[in-house]
């Protein structure tokens, strides 16, 4: 007769399908009908931001077929919940105009709640680099878990979660574009191997300009790590440690008198460098060519 009940309760909609206190998920979670008022948010969620057109869509959907998968509380006072994964359909639910939404109540220590959000969010939601990123240090700061236990808990492995963590270090424009979606994690991992913040700037500047692949930011990158000089076009960017010895300087200088032209000199540390010749016009470049021609013809 329970049974029966039960499938009964399908014909009153959602409100009758919950009503049930008892019921329990995985033998650790009851399933209960929340007032919507009754639930905040974590506020140390991993994702910080939401897709209003997304949302909406959503809520359109809940308003048509109500909520299908619950979200998953923690009851932190009398009448009074916190989501632990679930704030996408918390939200929709709240545009959707729903005054209850079904949810799993689980009992979460609050330094699992953090760990708890962050597994089941990497999972279910698409969250990007620089919240992942945020949730890793989180948890390192406040729960007092190496890379190592995150690694296990989230099923990464622990270079993965070093490649998150250093994004964080990255310039503070350099992250937004990242959570915006404005770069790829592949652009701000080449970024990371500029020593120079100055420079990284530069260079992001530059990739937004021109939309560079990450395949080509990690070739200018290397040019840039080698101490050459690179051209984006409209700008020029060079390493700081592509200062040339004095005796170089000098060199360079002779250069420049003996061909009329600027000329310019890169050096590493290690005596890698290169020369280059400048030249306004196709005339000026016969002149030069007819110079070396010249020197040639002398040995």
């Amino acid at each position: 007769m329970a049974v029966h009940k039960k499938f009964n309760a399908l014909g009153r909609g959602l409100d009758a399908l919950i009503s049930t206190e008892e019921v329990r998920t995985q033998g650790s979670s009851t399933i209960n009908e929340i007032s919507i008022d009754q639930i905040e948010a974590n506020p140390n969620q991993p994702r910080r931001e939401f897709d209003p057109e997304a949302l909406q869509e959503l809520a359109n959907s809940i308003q048509q077929i109500g909520i299908i998968q619950p979200i998953t509380l923690r009851q932190i006072s009398e009448n009074r919940f916190q989501i632990i994964a679930g704030e996408r359909r918390w939200r929709a639910s709240q545009l959707a105009g729903l005054k209850s939404i079904p949810a799993y109540i689980r009992t979460a220590k609050d330094e699992n709640v953090m760990e708890m959000a962050l597994v089941e969010n990497i999972q279910r939601e698409d969250l990007n680099s620089v919240e992942i990123a945020l949730a890793y240090q989180h948890l390192l700061e406040d729960s007092e878990m190496t890379q190592e236990k995150i690694s296990e808990r989230v099923g990464k492995s622990r270079a993965a979660i070093a490649n998150y963590l250093r994004l964080l270090k990255l310039p503070a424009q350099v992250q937004m574009a990242l959570q915006k979606k404005e770069i790829d994690m592949g652009h701000a991992r080449a970024l990371l191997s500029l020593n120079s913040p100055s420079l990284q700037i530069k260079l992001f500047n530059e990739i937004q300009k021109e939309g560079y692949s990450v395949r080509k930011v990690e070739e200018m990158v290397q040019l840039l790590n080698n101490g050459e000089q690179i051209d984006t076009g409209k700008k020029k960017i060079a390493a700081k440690n592509t200062n040339i010895p004095e005796e170089f300087g000098i060199l360079k200088k002779k250069l420049s008198d003996f061909f009329s032209t600027k000329v310019q000199m890169n050096c590493t540390v290690k005596g890698k460098g290169k020369i280059s010749i400048n030249f306004a016009n196709e005339d000026e470049l016969e002149r030069i060519i007819g110079l070396f021609d010249k020197i040639k013809s002398e040995e």
